[in-house]
């Protein structure tokens, strides 16, 4: 059993982030996962959901419930307690109970191999007027536009976080010859599905939303459907690649989806 090492803090009167690690990498990605799935076995009253993020775990929690729950049960265990518990506040609860859980946690070393991890394919439309950047992606980089197309469909992408807007996610492993600058005058914007280039980072945009990132191309999938269950196409931990397709398959994907209400 290895003992796990984190850092914590409280984040306003309603979360808790746990800290495991200090950089990018599938090690702690792999950690932040097994945290994860581990506290998602031992809730506790006034639970509301757990953000996994690069090295983090946010954990939010409802301040009233978690005072009524302790309160009530403290009511009925008072002799069992040690003097001045009663005063503890509801982050403080939470802490002890997150503490306690981690207690009992057992870390493996050992990264899930891929057979076990879910690969996504994810169908690009590139450059013309689905990736209106692709040619000054290209352009900067001494590039032709087929070479950044067969770079960026060349990898497999972890997801590390969904974030910014519901269902985006943030891929790892890019190839460091995309590495691109933000836009310097962001657009107000984006369209829904527009896959870019941010810096050493690939995303997609799942909202027409504002945004700096150079568009490369844009998927006909739905990345968020809030009435789905999870309502995101992608979750932390799973593998994405890409695949290049046609304007013609574009919209042939995107008028099946819309007959089927996606």
């Amino acid at each position: 059993m290895t003992k796990l090492h984190y850092e914590w803090h409280h984040l306003g009167d309603s979360a808790i982030v746990l800290t495991l690690g200090t950089s990018i990498e599938l090690s702690t990605l792999d950690l932040v996962r097994q945290v994860t799935a581990y506290l998602e076995k031992h809730p506790f009253a006034g639970f509301i959901e757990m953000v996994p993020a690069y090295t983090t775990i946010t954990i939010y929690y409802d301040p009233v419930v978690v005072y009524q729950h302790f309160s009530e049960a403290e009511v009925h265990r008072k002799h069992a307690h040690p003097a001045g518990e009663n005063y503890m506040l509801p982050c403080d609860k939470v802490l002890q109970h997150i503490v306690r859980c981690l207690g009992g946690f057992e870390f493996t070393n050992e990264q899930q191999s891929p057979q076990t991890e879910k690969l996504i394919e994810i169908p690009v439309c590139y450059g013309g007027e689905y990736g209106p950047d692709l040619s000054e992606v290209a352009v900067y980089h001494s590039l032709t536009e087929e070479e950044i197309v067969s770079l960026h469909t060349a990898q497999i992408y972890p997801v590390y976080m969904i974030g910014f807007a519901p269902g985006f996610p943030y891929f790892g492993g890019m190839d460091e010859r995309l590495v691109t600058p933000r836009k310097s005058v962001p657009r107000p914007r984006i369209p829904a599905g527009s896959v870019g280039i941010g810096g050493a980072q690939t995303g997609i945009y799942p909202f027409e939303t504002p945004g700096g990132w150079n568009l490369i191309g844009r998927t006909p999938l739905a990345l968020f459907q809030p009435k789905s269950t999870p309502p995101s196409l992608l979750q932390v931990g799973d593998r994405v690649k890409f695949v290049a397709i046609t304007p013609e398959q574009f919209h042939f994907t995107a008028e099946r989806n819309l007959g089927h209400g996606l």
